[in-house]
């Protein structure tokens, strides 16, 4: 049978539309002999995330994005459109998390499965969409304390150095010359004064060299008398000293309760008053003694006798 030539005409066209068809789908990404899935994720921000990039499990490349578009005029909110290969079986629970690949890699996302029994993820689903901050991310965060600190230093570095200009003005830095001239005639001063000690020590070594020789010996005579000292047997004297502490106390004791000798010297009134009347009695004897002493002491050189006197001193008369 022969073809005319309308159909072969034909049938070349369609089968440049179908390779034209798979050639742009596969420069696209998309393999229309493979199996696949697309899934959706919402982002209020990809961060630079390009079509064709990889979907990646564990490191693994199990898809690519399809399309990046918002979700309507009045939104912000991106949706990410993904193909994902149906030979690996997750949960419709995972979620699509945005992540930087490396330090100076773009963004990517991968799929983190979610093994919990529910229903396997199908085509059309939207999976729960997280963000994991990038190496810059973490840096900037760091480095943002850091900034505000280092910023705030230089404030307040500067306005000390601004108060320190102010501060030194042409009569304080004048001062100041003084100062340190005045400072240098004092370390002049003082080093004069370590050269006269050092020419005084060297004139006088030999009186210092006895004089910690003396030192010395009197150390060492101080030892010697320590060492004596410790030989002592210092607990027993301190037992004696105890013991005759003990007897005075027992002494005090028997005087303060009346016994012996000094105990009822001290305590018994009687003898008190009786030791007071004879006192005030050989008072008054020592007394008329004075003022009358021919009442007591009678002398006769020739044998005559002595005259008789009352108690008020008058002489009592004989009678012949």
């Amino acid at each position: 049978m022969k073809i005319s030539r309308e159909v072969k005409t034909g049938i070349l066209a369609i089968t440049g539309i179908v390779l034209f068809i798979f050639g742009f789908s596969y420069l696209k990404g998309n393999n229309l002999l493979e199996n696949s899935i697309t899934v959706y994720a919402k982002y209020d921000n990809v961060e630079g995330l390009k079509p064709s990039t990889p979907v990646t499990i564990n490191g693994y490349a199990v898809g690519k994005v399809l399309d990046i578009y918002f979700e309507d005029e009045n939104s912000g909110t991106l949706i990410v459109k993904m193909d994902i290969d149906t030979g690996f079986k997750f949960s419709k629970n995972s979620k699509a998390e945005l992540f930087q690949n490396g330090f100076i890699g773009g963004k990517e996302v991968q799929i983190l499965p979610a093994y919990d029994n529910a229903e396997n993820v199908k085509s059309g689903d939207y999976l729960q969409s997280t963000i994991k901050e990038g190496m810059m991310e973490l840096v900037n965060e760091r480095l943002t304390p850091l900034q505000e600190k280092i910023e705030k230093v230089m404030s307040e570095t500067d306005t000390l150095l601004v108060g320190f200009n102010n501060a030194f003005d042409a009569k304080a830095q004048a001062d100041l010359r003084n100062s340190i001239a005045g400072l240098n005639t004092t370390v002049a001063s003082f080093n004069a004064t370590a050269k006269s000690l050092n020419s005084l020590i060297d004139n006088n070594k030999s009186k210092l060299d006895n004089t910690l020789t003396n030192f010395e010996t009197t150390s060492g005579n101080l030892t010697t008398m320590t060492n004596k000292l410790a030989q002592v047997d210092i607990v027993k004297t301190v037992e004696d000293l105890q013991a005759t502490i003990k007897k005075f106390d027992n002494l005090m004791a028997s005087v303060e309760s009346g016994e012996g000798s000094i105990g009822k010297l001290l305590k018994d009134d009687k003898l008190y008053n009786n030791l007071e009347g004879a006192s005030k009695q050989m008072e008054e004897l020592l007394e008329d003694m004075k003022l009358n002493p021919k009442r007591y002491v009678h002398f006769s050189l020739f044998g005559k006798k002595p005259k008789r006197y009352d108690s008020d001193g008058n002489e009592i008369e004989e009678k012949k």
